[in-house]
């Protein structure tokens, strides 16, 4: 089974909202959604790969990230081995370059979307990720 090197951004915008992409028909798994991003391509780095299909899926231009995860996935015909990345600083406001559709939503109202297996794990990763410093020690039960 071939192995597939993915990026993806967890875009964040002013109002703390996350950008979901719809994949396109034509597409695998059309119809579901995903946070941004694509394939890395030969001798490319994550940083590299993120600012390039920002660019060309989104129209921005990545200004600042920080690589939040790393996960494997197994579906039927591939294994995607996918990390994630938080990205608050970038110039330009996301359009649909590829026919795709977008999405901001509530890191809260995530998990209800009808987003890919293999991104699904950043969802409560990515909530506990943005809660501010007072809710996430509330997430781990230390009280101060």
């Amino acid at each position: 089974m071939r192995t597939v090197r993915v990026v993806a951004a967890a875009l964040i915008g002013a109002d703390q909202r996350v950008l979901i992409t719809e994949r396109p028909p034509g597409k695998s798994l059309a119809g579901r959604w995903e946070f941004p991003g694509g394939k890395l391509e030969a001798g490319e780095s994550e940083a590299e790969a993120l600012r390039r299909e920002l660019a060309e899926e989104l129209g921005i231009e990545v200004l600042g990230g920080r690589a939040m995860m790393q996960l494997r996935h197994a579906y039927a015909d591939r294994v995607v081995e996918l990390s994630l990345w938080v990205v608050e600083q970038f110039r330009g406001e996301p359009r649909a370059l590829e026919g795709q559709g977008l999405k901001w939503v509530e890191p809260s109202a995530l998990a209800a979307e009808d987003i890919l297996e293999a991104d699904r794990p950043f969802v409560a990763a990515l909530v506990e990720w943005l809660a501010p410093p007072s809710a996430r020690e509330g997430l781990h039960g230390r009280h101060e």
